[in-house]
Parts: structure tokens; sequence; C-alpha cells
């Protein structure tokens, strides 16, 4: 299996840091961000990895030539003419997943010890058992989150719910809202190349709001991994604690 690291954004709830860095070379206790999600990728002998670039770009790029890639295969998606955001980003790239039935995409800024193993295991079986084409299994948890992914009582993505301000997008609204399993989307997926074949959103958009566009057609499932470790190293206090959980 390929995968993608979304590296490219601004990182501006990081700053001052990334006033002058990329969020993806963050430290934590001596490693970066993008480090520890190669090596962690490398731990399910995922080798062969994608980085788009945008924000500081040169400096990712020659991290990973110091570094040699820790080890992987590493290609570098270029998004320094425009930020173009996690589906656009991915779209961008599709060139590198062209002769792959499916793919993995998680963010820079995530740290975990999601078993990738058991998430692809699901991922196939849904694959066996989906009524039309799979479009993506997507990693939540059941945390408290400022933003749900709305899936119903089959487990299938039909909608998205902004907590704070009450907005409110839907694939498939539900007859009866009480069977609402609301989810918070974790930035790991496995993508199937139904989403490059099917996708309608072009130029810059967000991957959550092409999944609500496929949704009203094609299956998309939910790999909930609450009893495991997810941290959103998204701000500075985040770091601190991601020091405490990753040595």
């Amino acid at each position: 299996m390929r995968a993608m690291i979304l590296a490219a954004g601004l990182g501006t709830r990081l700053k001052p840091f990334t006033d002058h860095h990329p969020k993806a070379l963050a430290m934590v206790n001596g490693k970066s961000l993008l480090q520890r999600n190669v090596e962690y990728l490398m731990s399910y002998d995922i080798t062969e990895i994608i980085v788009n670039v945008h924000h500081f770009a040169d400096q990712i790029i020659n991290t990973i030539q110091e570094n040699k890639g820790w080890g992987a295969n590493i290609t570098i998606s270029d998004e320094t003419h425009e930020v173009l955001e996690t589906g656009g980003g991915l779209l961008h790239a599709a060139h590198y997943f062209e002769d792959e039935e499916n793919w993995l995409v998680m963010n820079a800024d995530i740290l975990t010890n999601l078993d990738l193993h058991k998430m692809i295991a699901a991922d196939a079986a849904y694959t066996l058992k989906a009524e039309g084409d799979l479009v993506a299994t997507l990693a939540v948890t059941n945390r408290s989150s400022s933003r749900n992914l709305i899936f119903n009582a089959a487990g299938t993505l039909c909608g998205w719910k902004n907590n704070s301000t009450g907005e409110e997008k839907w694939a498939n609204p539900l007859r009866d809202p009480n069977t609402a399993l609301p989810k918070a989307f974790s930035g790991i997926q496995i993508v199937h190349a139904t989403f490059l074949k099917e996708v309608q959103l072009h130029g810059k958009f967000s991957l959550i709001d092409a999944y609500l566009q496929l949704a009203q057609h094609y299956a998309i499932h939910f790999y909930d991994h609450s009893d495991g470790i997810l941290l959103d190293v998204g701000k500075p206090e985040s770091l601190e604690k991601a020091a405490t959980l990753f040595k």
C-alpha cells in the first residue's frame, strides 16, 4: 500500500513556530512530526510515500533529502504555487496512485497508535459487503470535537455538523435523527480508486466536502479507534502533551 502525508498547510494554530517553519517539522522529543509519521507508516510496511508541500516547502524537501527519507522512498507533490487543501492536494497527486486500488492518506500533524493492520482489514471487509463501490474508510473516535461526521446506523457517512455554529451539510439526511452516529474524524483514511474516478470537485477543496458529495451515491464507512491514542498536534500546548505520550 502507498501513502500520502498532507504537509502543505499553513499551520496557523501553531504560531509562532509556523511563522518560520512548516508545522510538519515541529519537534516532539527530538523527532519532527513528519519523521514520526514516516516511521509510523514504515512500521506497517508502508515505504512508498508522497508528501505534499507548500508552506516553507524547501525546509521539508531539504530535511527529507538530508535524512534520506528516514528509510522510506519519499516523493514530493509540489503545491508551492497554491495550497490546495486536503482534497485538492490528493487530486494533485493522483498520478502517484494511478495503479493502486486503495491507499492511505493522513495529516502530518496527527500522532496516533492506531493499528493500521486492523483498519486495513476492516476496509477490506467493507469492500466485500459494500452495495456499491467503496470510496473510503475514515478513522474516527468518540472524542469531543467542534465538528462531527454523521454516520447512519449502518455505519455509512450521511452528513457533517459544526457543533459550534450549528451548520450542517447532508449527503443523505437521516429519516430518524435518533439513529445518528456522530464521530470525530482523525485525519486518517484509506481512499479507494473510486474517489479519483468519481470526484467532481477541482482546484482547492477539502476531502470532507468531496466525501459528502460522493456519499450521495457511494459507500463511505468509518473505523473507530477510540480505544487508542489520537493527538492533533496543531497547537503549542499539544506539542507539550505529545512529548509525554510519544517518546
